[in-house]
């Protein structure tokens, strides 16, 4: 009876664990470009090989400790010391499976590292506690900044109930903007200390650090806007600065991007000029 109850539970246990496993609550994101999704069905694969060695180890465990316990009568056998075949076995074998995961994975790593034949560049600048954007060779930068709406409710008895706040503390006033089915590489440095550039959806996470340029790259293929954040703690408020990416159209992108490269134009042509230096 005891051990029918053990394992009714085990095998109950087990059954669950396939819905918390692809519950996107529960699990990492899918993503929205090939490398993210190599990532996650690495991550899956990785996931059933522990979920079988555990199912392996604490089943042989459990049945032991049911099958052979004292109460059923059961005597240690003090003359068993060691078996060099098991020991072999117990080597080769976590040898054997940390190659099987090895490999595919060190192929996906080399494929995140590839940022060649991008077709569109962008340095992005961490700062206390902001972000900058500076499309290279378009004319085109700005800052980005925690939306002015989050910014207002964060505040020390600001009133604001923050769950009626849309995208709270995920919302920016000026977002990343780039075209679907382009690979955009990304430049990442800091202005001040270290900060972490990390859009889950496109399994990016690299550190901008002062004084040094990171690489990274993405391809989305599903139009939409992706959130992000710091990951790196840079100071007193690190969770405050959030990453938007809005992915648009090539022809959205096109007219976005002249509109920005106007509105930079008009800006410098209004600009007030320098005085001009005094007569010695």
């Amino acid at each position: 009876m005891l051990n029918r109850k053990v394992f009714s539970a085990l095998g109950g246990l087990l059954a669950a664990v396939p819905a918390l496993a692809y519950e996107s609550s529960y699990n990492m994101p899918m993503g929205v470009t090939a490398i993210a999704r190599e990532v996650h069905g690495l991550h899956m694969q990785i996931f059933w090989v522990c979920v079988a060695i555990a199912v392996a180890v604490f089943g042989v465990m459990i049945y032991s400790i049911v099958a052979f316990r004292k109460s059923n009568g059961a005597v240690p056998d003090r003359t068993l010391l060691h078996s060099t075949k098991v020991e072999v076995i117990w080597t080769i074998i976590p040898v054997a499976i940390l190659i099987f995961m090895a490999v595919p994975a060190a192929k996906t790593l080399v494929k995140m590292e590839d940022t060649r034949n991008a077709e569109l560049s962008v340095k992005v600048t961490g700062y206390q506690w902001k972000w900058q954007y500076e499309y290279l060779g378009k004319g085109v930068s700005f800052y980005s900044s925690l939306a002015t709406e989050s910014n207002y409710a964060r505040q020390l008895n600001s009133g604001v109930d923050v769950t009626k706040v849309k995208d709270y503390l995920l919302d920016v006033d000026n977002a990343m903007v780039v075209p679907v089915d382009t690979k955009v590489r990304v430049l990442l440095t800091g202005n001040d200390v270290i900060h972490s550039w990390w859009v889950p959806d496109f399994a990016v996470k690299k550190d901008a650090i002062p004084g040094f340029i990171n690489e990274a790259w993405f391809k989305v293929d599903t139009i939409g806007r992706y959130t992000g954040q710091c990951a790196e703690l840079c100071g007193r408020d690190h969770g405050f600065m959030p990453i938007v990416v809005n992915v648009v159209s090539k022809e959205d992108f096109a007219k976005w991007l002249a509109a920005q490269q106007q509105a930079t134009k008009a800006a410098t042509t209004t600009a007030p000029a320098a005085p001009a230096a005094a007569a010695l």
